[in-house]
């Protein structure tokens, strides 16, 4: 596929990654020729130096021939010209438009992006996807990652193995029958960086072990137990940063958490008042997040969750760790340098929320061929679980998982049929129009792909 991107910022350059990795035609375009220096050094793409809604920059990128145009550069008016440029000069087929301003982003104004206005197929927004996943981590805070999959009825969760785990040092395929009534699927093990995908059902989990499962989310509380995490969802919370990301969580949690509080810790004292009117269920704080005396003023010694999202990456990680130390149960820190990430959870922070993965995963699940529906990267980019429909042509259909020759690095979870979530198991058979939660090793998506639209004899 010919794909031009529009930036080379972090999400750039990570989306750029993930499709040249998959043997994808791409080219970056960033006026930044250090960036663009940047990117071609580090993956196999074209580069091209110039501001990205110009229509001869567009051209020299190949947009005449581009099957999709991905616009994430730090200006959203860039990033809608560049769409509307490549739909009227260029007849690009899709376009996807990452835009940060809520303005632009009100319902009311929908009909902006209608094909005759500006042609967006695709709108992301970071800060209502790093909402949405700050959101989920307050809901189950013993979870490191939580993603609701099939419209919320099925789970992803990725936890972490404590001393405490019931569970461990116990053969995977030993679970159901000590829990036999538990729909849930241990999708993949993380230990020691690196990846472990239980094949054969021998495989035990250890303390530290990162877990990734999928579940019914009904059964989701249980699951949490078998992992010895019964925290219950919070409802005492404090957020350092009154930013576009922490207005969003506040007044989110106002709507959709009874009974929770909110305080919001934020440095400019004009947008402390700001948020003060708009806010009328949370209280704000005029202060500095790495102010003891602050955090103290905020309730940080018996609040069950911190979350830290101001625009300062050293500023989100040390707060965490000081509501930590001051009695915070569960701190949650966002954290937009990727080499930081490994570290984070190590210091002792619970939670590390990256809005570029996020943002790329959200642009990943429309660049997907098949019926893939949705897509989440994992920690440390170590691979991604897939939500998608089971074709009747793919290979899947029909057999059991046992007879189907799954690849190797790819693992079948969950499988959504009508309202029922069925968990994986060896006998489990799928039939077309399942939707199938899959999890694929980074650079095995091109086979997941193949698996869900061909039959057996491509392998």
């Amino acid at each position: 596929m010919k794909i031009v991107i529009c930036g080379a910022g972090l999400v750039g350059a990570g989306i750029a990654a993930y499709l040249a990795e998959e043997h994808n035609d791409v080219t970056v375009i960033d006026a930044s020729a250090e960036k663009i220096q940047r990117v071609t050094d580090q993956v196999d793409v074209h580069g091209v130096v110039g501001t990205a809604s110009y229509p001869d920059i567009l051209s020299e990128a190949g947009a005449r021939d581009a099957e999709l145009l991905i616009a994430v550069t730090e200006s959203d008016e860039v990033n809608m010209v560049a769409c509307q440029v490549a739909h009227t000069i260029f007849n690009t087929p899709v376009k996807i438009a990452r835009i940060r301003h809520q303005p632009y982003l009100d319902p009311i104004y929908g009909d902006l992006y209608a094909p005759d206005q500006l042609p967006i197929d695709h709108i992301i927004s970071p800060e209502a996807e790093v909402s949405a996943a700050v959101g989920n981590q307050i809901r189950v805070p013993g979870a490191f990652d939580v993603k609701d999959m099939c419209g919320g009825k099925m789970n992803l969760v990725g936890v972490q193995c404590t001393e405490e785990s019931p569970i461990l040092d116990t053969p995977i395929r030993h679970l159901t029958n000590l829990f036999p009534d538990l729909s849930m699927t241990i999708l993949a093990i993380i230990r020691d960086g690196k990846l472990i995908l239980p094949r054969d059902g021998a495989e035990m989990m250890a303390a530290g072990d990162r877990v990734y499962f999928v579940c019914d989310s009904t059964h989701l509380s249980r699951a949490m137990a078998t992992f010895a995490h019964e925290e219950p969802e919070a409802r005492s919370v404090v957020i350092a940063g009154g930013g576009a990301i922490g207005q969003m969580l506040a007044t989110k949690i106002e709507t959709n958490f009874q009974n929770t509080k909110v305080q919001i810790i934020e440095r400019n004292a004009s947008r402390a008042r700001a948020l003060a009117e708009v806010l009328r269920g949370s209280g704000v704080l005029n202060g500095d997040a790495l102010d003891s005396s602050i955090l103290a003023e905020a309730g940080v010694h018996t609040t069950e969750a911190f979350v830290s999202v101001t625009d300062d990456d050293e500023v989100n990680i040390l707060s965490a760790l000081l509501a930590k130390r001051n009695g915070a149960m569960h701190a949650v820190a966002l954290v937009n340098t990727p080499g930081f990430i490994p570290l984070v959870s190590a210091l002792g922070v619970d939670a590390v929320i990256n809005p570029s993965q996020i943002t790329v995963s959200s642009i990943l699940e429309h660049v997907r061929r098949g019926k893939i529906r949705d897509v989440h990267p994992v920690v440390e980019d170590l691979g991604e679980v897939i939500e998608a429909e089971a074709l009747p042509s793919s290979l899947l259909v029909g057999k059991s998982l046992r007879e189907a020759k799954i690849p190797k690095g790819v693992a079948i979870g969950g499988i959504m049929r009508g309202d029922e979530v069925i968990p994986a198991r060896g006998d489990t058979v799928i039939e077309a129009g399942d939707t199938v939660a899959i999890f694929a090793a980074r650079g095995r998506i091109p086979l997941v792909e193949k698996m869900l639209s061909v039959r057996l004899d491509f392998f």
